[in-house]
């Protein structure tokens, strides 16, 4: 049997948020770790995924998944290697991807965990291989349906599924023209990722530069943030473009309240009918959880060959997970964000 601390760390979610979330809105407890049952097995947190979807389970509003609970461990993906088993088909030692959230020690019966086999990186299991390596393939193959020639716009472009659409979208031929905050992530999405060219969308004349890097027009639009990038990008876009709708980043905080300004519903309406373009959500595993396999065995080659670049922004222990997570909604990570729980 493996040794462990009996003590289990866990931020729990004390309150919710009102706008942006502040370190208020949770609480850092430690708690006894509970025996195990027949068939349950203990696991220890390695790598901790931080995700802005998890700034939307934070409110107590109607979506795609339950909201995270108050007083319970805040949610989210890990990579864990199970300290104790009483589960016939896990041992100690194994290597797991589950969902034991923002805590160093869960309690699980097996559901919803997979071992992950020997990875060179396993914290890789949360990003390139994992949850945004699989949303960009599959937003950006199935419903961007790309082809050589055409341009492809990406935002939050060195993000981990803005990284990966933009790599996708070259090796299929298009003209990838990404968007990101500060000029450090652009010249690192031209020089190292191999986009065509990268917008600072905190220029003064973004939606000018934008035209200008996409004289035929617009594609494909990977959207990830909303905001003013879609300003920009709505009357580019070509007729038949595709639209794959992943996230909203710069307004999950602004709750159901509606934007100053306008109403441009009517003029957005009328350009998705006079030139046809396709704009639809998704939500990866409701979608495409069966496909799983074959994004694996797609990605896993490109990622090994270094034809698919990726890069972490790790943050070292648990204690620090709500800063970061923070930091990650107002862009100021560089690359996917995880938190080393333990090594």
């Amino acid at each position: 049997m493996a040794q462990h601390s009996n003590v289990n760390h866990a931020w729990l979610l004390a309150s919710r948020p009102n706008g942006e979330p502040t370190k208020d809105n949770f609480r850092l407890v430690e708690q006894p770790i509970p025996a195990l049952n027949n068939g349950e097995m203990l696991l220890r947190t390695l790598y901790l995924s931080l995700d802005p979807y998890m700034r939307g389970r934070m409110d107590d509003s109607k979506s795609y998944a339950a909201p995270a609970q108050l007083n319970q461990p805040m949610v989210g993906g890990t990579v864990s290697q199970v300290a104790e088993s009483l589960h016939p088909d896990f041992k100690a030692g194994d290597w797991v991807l589950a969902g034991s959230g923002w805590q160093s020690y869960a309690v699980s019966d097996g559901s919803g965990v997979s071992k992950i086999g020997n990875l060179p990186h396993p914290s890789w299991a949360l990003g390139i291989l994992g949850m945004p390596g699989f949303t960009a393939y599959m937003g950006l193959l199935d419903i961007g349906q790309p082809k050589a020639g055409e341009t492809l716009v990406v935002a939050a472009a060195t993000g981990p599924v803005g990284a990966t659409v933009g790599q996708l979208g070259k090796l299929k031929g298009c003209h990838v023209v990404g968007v990101a905050g500060g000029e450090e992530k652009c010249r690192y999405a031209i020089e190292k990722l191999g986009f065509s060219a990268c917008l600072d969308h905190n220029s003064e004349n973004f939606a000018q530069q934008l035209a200008n890097a996409c004289p035929d027009g617009i594609d494909i639009y990977f959207e990830n943030v909303g905001g003013k990038v879609f300003d920009a990008v709505f009357p580019l876009l070509n007729t038949a473009a595709r639209v794959p709708v992943c996230g909203l980043v710069s307004s999950y905080s602004s709750g159901n309240r509606l934007p100053q300004g306008p109403d441009r519903t009517p003029q957005i309406l009328s350009g998705i009918l006079k030139r046809r373009i396709r704009l639809q959500g998704f939500i990866i595993f409701q979608d495409y959880g069966d496909r799983y396999p074959e994004f694996l065995q797609a990605m896993t080659p490109l990622v090994e060959q270094e034809k698919i670049h990726y890069r972490e922004h790790m943050i070292e222990g648990l204690e620090n997970a709500p800063q970061a997570f923070f930091d990650m909604l107002k862009g100021k990570n560089f690359g996917k964000t995880v938190v080393k729980v333990s090594s």
